[in-house]
Protein backbone atom coordinates (compact mmCIF):
# COMPACT_ATOMS: atom_id res chain seq x y z
CA UNK A 1 0.00 0.00 0.00
CA UNK A 2 2.81 2.42 0.94
CA UNK A 3 4.62 1.71 -2.35
CA UNK A 4 1.45 2.50 -4.34
CA UNK A 5 1.05 5.82 -2.52
CA UNK A 6 4.70 6.73 -3.14
CA UNK A 7 4.52 5.75 -6.84
CA UNK A 8 1.31 7.72 -7.27
CA UNK A 9 2.78 10.79 -5.59
CA UNK A 10 5.95 10.68 -7.72
CA UNK A 11 3.99 10.30 -10.96
CA UNK A 12 1.56 13.04 -9.93
CA UNK A 13 4.44 15.47 -9.44
CA UNK A 14 6.08 14.39 -12.70
CA UNK A 15 2.92 14.76 -14.80
CA UNK A 16 2.05 18.10 -13.17
CA UNK A 17 5.52 19.46 -13.97
CA UNK A 18 5.30 18.07 -17.51
CA UNK A 19 1.94 19.71 -18.23
CA UNK A 20 3.20 22.94 -16.69
CA UNK A 21 6.20 22.91 -19.01
CA UNK A 22 3.87 22.56 -21.99
CA UNK A 23 2.15 25.83 -21.01
CA UNK A 24 -1.30 26.84 -19.80
CA UNK A 25 -4.06 26.03 -22.23
CA UNK A 26 -7.60 24.76 -21.84
CA UNK A 27 -8.58 21.46 -23.47
CA UNK A 28 -10.85 23.23 -25.95
CA UNK A 29 -7.99 25.53 -27.05
CA UNK A 30 -5.42 22.80 -27.63
CA UNK A 31 -3.94 22.18 -31.04
CA UNK A 32 -4.19 18.57 -32.31
CA UNK A 33 -0.54 17.80 -31.49
CA UNK A 34 -0.94 19.17 -27.95
CA UNK A 35 -4.05 17.08 -27.36
CA UNK A 36 -2.30 13.92 -28.60
CA UNK A 37 0.69 14.54 -26.30
CA UNK A 38 -1.62 15.16 -23.32
CA UNK A 39 -3.52 11.92 -23.93
CA UNK A 40 -0.29 9.95 -24.33
CA UNK A 41 1.13 11.40 -21.10
CA UNK A 42 -1.97 10.32 -19.16
CA UNK A 43 -1.79 6.81 -20.62
CA UNK A 44 1.94 6.39 -20.00
CA UNK A 45 1.66 7.69 -16.43
CA UNK A 46 -1.05 5.12 -15.71
CA UNK A 47 1.13 2.13 -16.70
CA UNK A 48 3.44 2.14 -13.62
CA UNK A 49 0.38 2.59 -11.39
CA UNK A 50 -1.38 -0.45 -12.84
CA UNK A 51 1.68 -2.68 -13.06
CA UNK A 52 4.02 -2.75 -10.06
CA UNK A 53 6.67 -4.51 -12.15
CA UNK A 54 7.02 -1.44 -14.35
CA UNK A 55 9.64 0.98 -12.98
CA UNK A 56 8.40 4.47 -12.16
CA UNK A 57 11.51 6.02 -13.68
CA UNK A 58 10.60 4.49 -17.05
CA UNK A 59 7.24 6.25 -17.04
CA UNK A 60 8.83 9.54 -15.98
CA UNK A 61 11.43 9.35 -18.78
CA UNK A 62 8.71 8.63 -21.36
CA UNK A 63 6.56 11.51 -20.10
CA UNK A 64 9.37 14.06 -20.29
CA UNK A 65 10.47 12.76 -23.69
CA UNK A 66 6.97 13.53 -24.97
CA UNK A 67 7.20 17.00 -23.43
CA UNK A 68 10.52 17.56 -25.24
CA UNK A 69 8.87 16.47 -28.49
CA UNK A 70 5.99 18.92 -27.96
CA UNK A 71 8.30 21.83 -27.08
CA UNK A 72 10.43 21.04 -30.14
CA UNK A 73 7.35 20.90 -32.35
CA UNK A 74 6.16 24.23 -30.94
CA UNK A 75 9.56 25.78 -31.71
CA UNK A 76 9.37 24.49 -35.28
CA UNK A 77 5.88 25.92 -35.79
CA UNK A 78 7.22 29.35 -34.84
CA UNK A 79 9.83 29.16 -37.60
CA UNK A 80 8.02 27.21 -40.32
CA UNK A 81 4.55 27.94 -41.66
CA UNK A 82 4.56 24.54 -43.38
CA UNK A 83 5.17 22.70 -40.09
CA UNK A 84 2.49 24.78 -38.35
CA UNK A 85 -0.01 23.96 -41.09
CA UNK A 86 0.97 20.27 -40.94
CA UNK A 87 0.64 19.94 -37.16
CA UNK A 88 -2.12 22.42 -36.35
CA UNK A 89 -4.05 22.90 -39.57
CA UNK A 90 -5.20 26.32 -40.77
CA UNK A 91 -8.13 28.69 -40.37
CA UNK A 92 -11.00 28.34 -42.86
CA UNK A 93 -13.40 31.10 -43.93
CA UNK A 94 -16.90 29.63 -43.65
CA UNK A 95 -18.90 32.81 -44.32
CA UNK A 96 -17.48 35.53 -46.60
CA UNK A 97 -19.29 38.82 -47.19
CA UNK A 98 -22.44 37.27 -45.80
CA UNK A 99 -22.31 34.26 -48.16
CA UNK A 100 -21.83 30.72 -46.83
CA UNK A 101 -18.98 28.85 -48.52
CA UNK A 102 -20.44 25.36 -48.95
CA UNK A 103 -17.19 23.93 -50.31
CA UNK A 104 -15.31 25.11 -47.22
CA UNK A 105 -17.97 23.52 -45.02
CA UNK A 106 -17.59 20.22 -46.87
CA UNK A 107 -13.81 20.39 -46.53
CA UNK A 108 -14.05 20.68 -42.73
CA UNK A 109 -17.04 18.30 -42.58
CA UNK A 110 -19.30 20.89 -40.98
CA UNK A 111 -23.08 20.78 -41.29
CA UNK A 112 -25.36 23.81 -41.25
CA UNK A 113 -26.58 22.73 -37.81
CA UNK A 114 -22.96 22.69 -36.59
CA UNK A 115 -22.48 26.22 -37.97
CA UNK A 116 -25.64 27.53 -36.32
CA UNK A 117 -24.63 25.93 -33.00
CA UNK A 118 -21.19 27.59 -33.14
CA UNK A 119 -22.80 30.94 -34.00
CA UNK A 120 -25.09 30.64 -30.99
CA UNK A 121 -21.97 30.10 -28.89
CA UNK A 122 -20.89 33.57 -30.08
CA UNK A 123 -24.32 35.04 -29.15
CA UNK A 124 -25.33 35.26 -32.81
CA UNK A 125 -28.82 33.87 -33.36
CA UNK A 126 -29.47 35.14 -36.91
CA UNK A 127 -27.03 33.90 -39.56
CA UNK A 128 -28.10 36.85 -41.71
CA UNK A 129 -26.31 39.19 -39.31
CA UNK A 130 -22.90 37.65 -40.09
CA UNK A 131 -20.47 39.27 -42.51
CA UNK A 132 -17.51 36.92 -41.92
CA UNK A 133 -17.16 33.68 -39.95
CA UNK A 134 -13.78 31.94 -39.65
CA UNK A 135 -13.26 28.44 -38.25
CA UNK A 136 -9.97 28.61 -36.36
CA UNK A 137 -7.44 25.78 -36.20
CA UNK A 138 -8.48 24.98 -32.61
CA UNK A 139 -12.15 24.59 -33.59
CA UNK A 140 -13.40 27.96 -32.32
CA UNK A 141 -15.50 30.18 -34.59
CA UNK A 142 -14.55 33.86 -34.96
CA UNK A 143 -17.42 36.07 -36.12
CA UNK A 144 -17.57 39.57 -37.61
CA UNK A 145 -21.10 41.00 -37.71
CA UNK A 146 -22.40 43.22 -40.43
CA UNK A 147 -21.83 46.92 -39.75
CA UNK A 148 -25.40 47.71 -38.77
CA UNK A 149 -25.41 44.82 -36.28
CA UNK A 150 -22.14 45.64 -34.53
CA UNK A 151 -22.16 46.95 -30.98
CA UNK A 152 -21.85 50.72 -30.64
CA UNK A 153 -18.60 51.71 -28.90
CA UNK A 154 -17.66 54.76 -26.85
CA UNK A 155 -15.46 55.84 -29.76
CA UNK A 156 -18.46 55.74 -32.13
CA UNK A 157 -20.39 57.99 -29.74
CA UNK A 158 -17.33 60.24 -29.22
CA UNK A 159 -17.36 59.62 -25.47
CA UNK A 160 -14.09 60.27 -23.68
CA UNK A 161 -13.24 57.53 -21.22
CA UNK A 162 -10.63 57.35 -18.51
CA UNK A 163 -7.53 55.34 -19.41
CA UNK A 164 -8.07 51.59 -19.30
CA UNK A 165 -7.20 50.10 -15.92
CA UNK A 166 -7.12 46.47 -14.84
CA UNK A 167 -8.61 45.78 -11.40
CA UNK A 168 -6.19 43.74 -9.30
CA UNK A 169 -6.85 41.87 -6.05
CA UNK A 170 -5.06 43.80 -3.29
CA UNK A 171 -6.55 41.89 -0.34
CA UNK A 172 -7.41 38.21 -0.26
CA UNK A 173 -8.91 36.61 2.83
CA UNK A 174 -7.68 39.40 5.09
CA UNK A 175 -4.13 39.50 3.71
CA UNK A 176 -2.45 42.18 1.61
CA UNK A 177 -1.04 41.03 -1.75
CA UNK A 178 2.34 42.80 -2.19
CA UNK A 179 2.62 41.93 -5.90
CA UNK A 180 -0.61 43.79 -6.66
CA UNK A 181 0.50 46.85 -4.70
CA UNK A 182 3.74 46.93 -6.70
CA UNK A 183 1.85 46.62 -10.00
CA UNK A 184 -0.47 49.48 -9.02
CA UNK A 185 2.46 51.62 -7.76
CA UNK A 186 0.82 52.13 -4.37
CA UNK A 187 1.66 51.18 -0.79
CA UNK A 188 -0.24 49.53 2.04
CA UNK A 189 -1.19 52.92 3.48
CA UNK A 190 -3.31 53.71 0.40
CA UNK A 191 -5.29 50.52 0.86
CA UNK A 192 -5.73 51.11 4.57
CA UNK A 193 -7.03 54.64 3.92
CA UNK A 194 -9.73 53.22 1.63
CA UNK A 195 -10.68 50.61 4.23
CA UNK A 196 -10.89 53.24 6.96
CA UNK A 197 -13.07 55.44 4.77
CA UNK A 198 -15.44 52.50 4.24
CA UNK A 199 -15.32 51.44 7.92
CA UNK A 200 -13.71 48.08 7.15
CA UNK A 201 -11.07 46.24 9.12
CA UNK A 202 -8.61 44.32 7.02
CA UNK A 203 -9.25 41.09 8.93
CA UNK A 204 -12.92 41.25 7.89
CA UNK A 205 -12.21 41.68 4.16
CA UNK A 206 -12.56 38.56 2.02
CA UNK A 207 -11.62 40.25 -1.26
CA UNK A 208 -10.70 43.77 -2.33
CA UNK A 209 -9.89 44.81 -5.88
CA UNK A 210 -8.41 48.14 -6.95
CA UNK A 211 -7.35 49.71 -10.24
CA UNK A 212 -5.08 52.62 -11.16
CA UNK A 213 -8.04 54.94 -11.57
CA UNK A 214 -8.87 54.49 -7.88
CA UNK A 215 -11.95 52.35 -8.46
CA UNK A 216 -12.31 49.64 -5.85
CA UNK A 217 -14.63 46.84 -4.79
CA UNK A 218 -14.73 45.28 -1.33
CA UNK A 219 -16.34 42.00 -0.33
CA UNK A 220 -16.54 41.22 3.37
CA UNK A 221 -16.15 37.75 4.81
CA UNK A 222 -19.88 37.82 5.57
CA UNK A 223 -20.54 38.14 1.82
CA UNK A 224 -21.48 41.81 1.73
CA UNK A 225 -20.16 44.19 -0.94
Amino acid sequence: MISIIIRTFILYIAVTVAIRLMGKRQIGDMQPSELVITLLISEIAAIPLQDKDQPVIGGIVAVFFLVILEISASALTLKSFFVRKLLSGKSVVIIKNGIIDRKAMRDVRMTTLDLIELLRGQNVFDIGDVSFAILEANGNLSVLLKGKKQTVTAEDMKIKNKPDALPLPVISDGKIIPESLAALLIDKKTVMNILNKCNYKIKNVFLMTLDRNGNYNITSKEGGI
